[in-house]
């Protein structure tokens, strides 16, 4: 390694010159890069040098040994000092041992005294070095596996490995910050098989993860990182009512990412949980909300709470890996699905290859999934009577094409409730929407934004759904209830269009007269005219 250097600091030149000659500086491992007759020189060299080691006297013009070892121990505190004087006085020595000084040294001072001095300073300052390199390195290595680190530490997070009590170590170890107060888990899901015309999927999905960076990573203070073939982001939200906007903006994402990179992206957006330990749960329910796309379509973002309110609950106690698919195609899949799901699950199950108490064992299983998933869903589950025993009893006594057709009519009837839940709460949520509307048509801020906050959801959502059950869009619903209002008003009153664009929530009664004509082929007043002249005509 290179010497260290060191600067001599006497009033007295030929002292210096001595000292300098006494030793054999470049065998002891030192260079001496200046030296100085006074602390005000001796400081000027420090600053500019900054040598490994300083060796001052005491007593000097303009600045004392005392004061200029204060100096360089507060400006230059590596730098180490080495105090050699004829004065033996004990308040110097105190001082010396304040300002830490390494050696306190007496004049005369003999070569081999100075030799031992350097000798043992080199050996403690290779130390010092060596440690302080390897912590450095230490440091550079932690920083260069921390992208790993956090990936290995959001799988965790993702699986619920992580205890509460274990977070806040975890999250100082890797550097983290979750301010939140509130968290949410988005999946994103690229498809892999609508890719652009010569693009590599997986570079596709490093795009994909880019631009939602930038796009949603600021503004919610996301954490993006792959897992499980999709991305995930970890949104921090400042209430819980800022869902309803963070769906959206993913919505807006979706969009640009088909239109801009030709990625089909989908996103599903989890329940907001309170502290980050909750977020597994955001993210089980954020991948069921992905899964529904097969439902309301891809290139969109889907919120739980909106879509599958009843999953929010908590996860699905029915781990069964054999069952999973099953309940899935329930949910999803047409009857067909469930049909071969049924099938599937008790060629895979094997029931018959089981012993008999197995047998037994799995069939209580089997009942205890299936009543545990209608539970969670909601479902009225006849299939299910008060006494256990007689349902347990009469599967024990089934043959296999017996209880196939019983699993099979049991996962059907469940398809068929969910089905009908989801499109009674569709119907009540339109519903709702219209009797807002009935409620506030004349109210001229009445707006797809408006609708959505009192209902509760992302305008996404609502304006998919609304435009699905009426075949209209929500503005164009609206417009044509105003429009019907306003032929109404111009039949049964004799109030003046302006009056009549404002009953109807227009304040600008040019624009009120060019939507009406759009909407009848004619003006406000023609209106009027030809429809009471046909009841005029009817009279005579």
């Amino acid at each position: 390694m290179d010497k260290y250097t060191v600067l001599l600091v006497d009033d007295e030149e030929e002292v210096i010159q001595v000292i300098m000659k006494k030793l054999d500086w470049e065998k002891l491992g030192f260079t001496v890069v200046g030296y100085a007759c006074n602390g005000v020189k001796a400081l000027e060299l420090v600053e500019e040098y900054q040598p490994d080691v300083v060796m001052t006297d005491i007593k000097m013009p303009y600045m004392n040994g005392m004061q200029l070892s204060s100096r360089i121990k507060t400006e230059f505190p590596t730098t180490k000092i080495l105090i050699f004087t004829g004065f033996d006085e004990f308040e110097y020595a105190k001082e010396a041992v304040h300002l830490e000084v390494e050696e306190y040294i007496l004049k005369p001072v003999n070569s081999l005294e100075l030799t031992n001095v350097f000798t043992q300073l080199k050996n403690k300052l290779d130390l010092e070095i060596s440690e302080k390199r390897n912590v450095e390195t230490l440091q550079k290595y932690y920083l260069e596996s921390l992208p790993l680190l956090r990936a290995n530490f959001y799988s965790m997070l993702m699986e619920g490995r992580i205890r509460e009590e274990e977070m806040p170590r975890y999250l100082t170890d890797y550097q983290l910050s979750f301010q939140g107060p509130y968290f949410c888990c988005i999946v994103i899901h690229t498809s892999s098989s609508q890719v652009p015309e010569g693009m590599n999927p997986l570079l596709l999905v490093t795009s994909v993860q880019k631009q939602a960076e930038e796009h949603l990573g600021e503004k919610w203070q996301a954490k993006a990182f792959p897992y499980l073939e999709n991305i995930v982001l970890i949104a921090q939200l400042g209430c819980e009512s800022e869902i309803t906007e963070l769906t959206d903006d993913c919505d807006r994402f979706c969009k640009y990412a088909r239109h801009i990179i030709g990625a089909v992206v989908t996103i599903g957006i989890g329940q907001v949980c309170v502290n980050v330990a909750g977020l597994s749960q955001s993210y089980n329910s954020a991948r069921a909300a992905v899964s529904y796309r097969v439902i309301y379509g891809v290139s969109r973002a889907i919120n739980v709470k909106e879509t599958i309110p009843q999953e929010v609950r908590g996860p699905s106690s029915a781990d069964d890996a054999r069952l999973s698919y099953l309940f899935k195609m329930i949910r999803l899949g047409s009857e067909e699905d469930v049909k071969d799901a049924v099938a599937g699950y008790l060629y895979q199950a094997a029931f018959h290859e089981r012993t008999l108490k197995q047998y037994h064992v799995d069939i209580m299983e089997l009942i205890s999934a299936l009543y545990r998933f209608a539970v969670n869903q909601e479902i009225a589950a006849e299939a299910f009577p008060e006494n256990m025993k007689v349902l347990y009893a009469s599967l024990l006594d089934m043959d296999g094409a017996a209880l196939q057709k019983w699993l099979t009519d049991t996962s059907l009837s469940f398809r068929k409730e969910l089905l009908d839940a989801r499109n009674q709460s569709t119907r009540s949520f339109v519903s709702k929407a219209k009797e807002y509307v009935y409620n506030n048509y004349t109210d001229e801020a009445l707006s797809l934004d408006g609708v959505c906050r009192f209902l509760g959801v992302s305008n996404s959502y609502f304006s998919t759904v609304f435009k699905k059950k009426t075949g209209n869009s929500f503005i164009g619903y609206l417009t044509d209830y105003r429009m019907d209002q306003a032929s109404r008003l111009l039949i049964e009153t004799n109030d003046k269009s302006y009056i009549i664009a404002r009953q109807v929530g227009y304040t600008d009664p040019n624009y009120f007269s060019y939507v009406f004509k759009r909407r009848f082929g004619v003006s406000p007043s023609r209106y009027r005219t030809e429809h009471t002249r046909g009841e005029s005509g009817s009279e005579i």
